[in-house]
Formats: C-alpha cells, sequence, structure tokens
C-alpha cells in the first residue's frame, strides 16, 4: 500500500526516535511504501526539497514560520498549509495514486489536503487525535466566549467537526479520550471511534548504577537526594504557575532534588523563580539534544508530569514515554478529566494528585521519598509500554481497523 502521513514535525528520516517516526518505521517494515510532508519553516531558509530512501520518500515543504514567532504570523501560516500542502502533493505526488491517509492534530487544518486525496484516490484516512483544539485553548484563557475570539472558536471548532467528518477512523489517545469526543460530538459514528495510543520503540534506556553515577556527576545532579525531573514543553498547558508553587514548597526539603528541562512560552517565569529565590534544590536547563536528554533523564529517580488544572479535554502527554522506556516511575500533577494519572496508578508505575493543590502534591512526593525500592514501579511502567504503548501495537490496531477492511 501507498501511505501518506501529513504532520508538521521537522524531520528527516525514519531513522529518528520520535512517536510518528516509530510507528511509521512500522509501516515500512511491514512493506508498505511510506510518503511523507514534513514541512520546513521559512526561518531556516531552506526550499522544499524530496528525500527518497528504499523506504520512505519525504517532501520537506516550504511553509510559513509556525513555531517561536508571534500570534499573527502563526495565524496566517497555520490557514496556509493547506494550499501549499495540495501544492506539494499535486507537484511531487501527481503519479503516485494513495491507499491510505493518516494525519494527526495538531493542526485541524489539513480538511482541504485530506479530501483532496481522499477523492482523487479514493483513499481511505486516519486521524491520530493528539490535541482537542480548540477547546484546550478555551480551557486555559487563550480563546473566550467573548468578543473576537469567540469567532476564532467557532471558526476553529467547525474545521474540528469538518476533521472528524471526514475521517474513517479515529484514533484516540486513551479511553478517556474516546468518551470525550463521542460525548460533544454526536454526530461522530461510535463504530469509528478507538483507542489508539501515543506509542514508540520500547528501546530500554535505563542506566545502570556506575553509569547514573557517573552522569550525576558530570551535570552536577545530587548523589544523596531523590530526584525528580521534569522534561518537556514549558507552556500555558503546563500550569507552570503551579509548578512553580510545588518548588517553592519544597525548598528547604535536603531530600530532594528537581532538575527542569525544557523550553516554551512560560520558561521565563521559571527562569524569574529560579533568580530571585536561588533555591539550591531546583536546576532549570534549557532544552537538550535528544541524545543527551535520554542519558540524563535516566540518571534520575522519578520523571514528573504537570497539566494546567482548568483542562476539561483529557490530554496525555507523550513525555510519559520518555520516562517509561528510562525505567522511571512518575508523578503526575494534572487535571481531573485527563485519565494518565488513573492509568498510572492502576498499573502500578507512578501516583498521581490533581493540578490545584500543593498539598496533594506535597503528599505523593513523600510517597516516592519514603520508598525503599522505586525499581518496581519502574520495572512495570517499562512492561506497561512493551505491551501498551509499543509502536508495533498501534500499527496492528490501524492495520485491522483500516488496512484489512
Amino acid at each position: 500500500m501507498n501511505i501518506l502521513f501529513l504532520t508538521l514535525l521537522d524531520f528527516s528520516s525514519l531513522s529518528e526516535h520520535n512517536i510518528y517516526t516509530d510507528l511509521l518505521r512500522e509501516f515500512a517494515k511491514h512493506n508498505h511504501k511510506v510518503y511523507i510532508i514534513s514541512p520546513i519553516e521559512r526561518r531556516k531558509k531552506q526550499e522544499s526539497q524530496l528525500i527518497e530512501t528504499d523506504e520512505v520518500v519525504i517532501l520537506k515543504l516550504k511553509i510559513g514560520n509556525i513555531q517561536k514567532t508571534n500570534i499573527l504570523e502563526k495565524g496566517f501560516s497555520t490557514l496556509s498549509i493547506e494550499p501549499l500542502f495540495i501544492a506539494g502533493i499535486k507537484k511531487y505526488f501527481l503519479q503516485v495514486k494513495f491507499d491510505l491517509v493518516i494525519y494527526s492534530t495538531p493542526p485541524i487544518t489539513f480538511c482541504n489536503a485530506i479530501q483532496f486525496v481522499k477523492k482523487r484516490d479514493g483513499a481511505r484516512t486516519y486521524l491520530l487525535l493528539k490535541d482537542i483544539f480548540p477547546q484546550n485553548a478555551m480551557d486555559i484563557g487563550i480563546l473566550t466566549e467573548r468578543g473576537v475570539k469567540r469567532w476564532i472558536y467557532k471558526f476553529f471548532r467547525a474545521k474540528e467537526k469538518k476533521l472528524y467528518s471526514i475521517s474513517d477512523r479515529i484514533g484516540c489517545m486513551s479511553p478517556a479520550n474516546v468518551e470525550y469526543v463521542l460525548r460533544y460530538n454526536p454526530e461522530v459514528n461510535p463504530d469509528i471511534v478507538e483507542v489508539c495510543p501515543n506509542s514508540v520503540e520500547p528501546i530500554d534506556l535505563s542506566l545502570n548504577e556506575e553509569m547514573r553515577t557517573l552522569i550525576r556527576n558530570k551535570y552536577k545532579i545530587p548523589l544523596n537526594k531523590r530526584v525528580f525531573v521534569y522534561g518537556g514543553n514549558l507552556g500555558k498547558p503546563q500550569g507552570i504557575d503551579f509548578l512553580i508553587e510545588c518548588l517553592q514548597s519544597q525548598e528547604t526539603n535536603e531530600k530532594v532534588y528537581f532538575l527542569i528541562i525544557g523550553d516554551g512560552t512560560e520558561y521565563g517565569k521559571l527562569e524569574a523563580y529560579k533568580n530571585s529565590n536561588q533555591p539550591k534544590n531546583v536546576r532549570l536547563m534549557k532544552r537538550l539534544p535528544k541524545e543527551d536528554y535520554d542519558v540524563i533523564v535516566a540518571a534520575c529517580d522519578v520523571g514528573m508530569i504537570f497539566l494546567d488544572h482548568r483542562f476539561t479535554i483529557p490530554n496525555f502527554p507523550s513525555r510519559l514515554l520518555n520516562y517509561m522506556q528510562a525505567k522511571l516511575p512518575v508523578l503526575i500533577c494534572s487535571d481531573g478529566n485527563t485519565d494518565i494519572g488513573r492509568i498510572a496508578e492502576e498499573n502500578g508505575f507512578g501516583y498521581w494528585c490533581e493540578s490545584n493543590g500543593v498539598a496533594g502534591f506535597q503528599d505523593i512526593l513523600n510517597r516516592f521519598i519514603e520508598m525503599k525500592d522505586l525499581d518496581v514501579l519502574g520495572t512495570h511502567a517499562f512492561l506497561y509500554l512493551n505491551t501498551h504503548y509499543s509502536a508495533s501495537i498501534t500499527y496492528e490496531i490501524i492495520s485491522k481497523s483500516i488496512i484489512s477492511e
């Protein structure tokens, strides 16, 4: 089969490791021909080009700037994606008949490009629902029901509904996501919605004691403290104000050390807190190359996930998979609508509290501090990764629901 994958993720090879390349490698392993449109933003000053190997053809399509830019440029660039993708398909894939189109959110603005291929080739379509927009923006106040933002919300809500309507299958990250989609979109046929979780190639990234000591010494991370690591985006969805409250509550706790790695729109808040309070048990680092990040995470004791308590949509951050590959248990502070915390607790690889009270955070933090052997939870995490969040499992889900029809 010829499979077209549409994404905003910038990558140039299937040898890279993330939730999309790991899945696409599975398709290539099963003798499907994989075509990908992976854009490059204008700021990189590169023209569109094709990258071809035996297993994959990647169209690096030049688009406007979307990441780390002002809201006007981001908005214009996002809206211009559809005609650019259609033009790219016509120019570079004119002679290719696609059997299946796979696409993920964000964004929700692929509709016309998907419809073009669906009509032209009679292709089947599969949505990997990783982001429920625009409701997530409403939840944290980026969009509102008043003024011009109300009309922006209505515009993107219509786009969201159209995306669902043209999808032959909708793969959701967790059972809570399936329930949410069906509850708030009653026009969607329940038979086409299924759990198709975030997944990776389950590589064991854990370190032995000798290597853990070596890495901690290299990065000046204490050997005699329980180290809690947060890695990833530091933006509004992560509820950074609450994270700072949690860090403040532990400034005199000599048993713990917090390592925060990443960047995002709220990074400055953490930096200001660090400079103002100068906590001795908190370290803030900018985003690292993936290889370095994987190693430093594996040298820690517990992975942390934070989500804003106002969310009504059930987020399921993919950074969980990095912790599981490193055999780390997880500390989760989130809203009460996502099921990520419940899944971690029920399957013995983490603890959860709501992200609206420091007392809850302190309680689960103490449970991790007092635990004699974290390796048991870490082992459970890696086993659960292998049996539920492996890219081969996600491939089978899509294969059974789409390819075998």
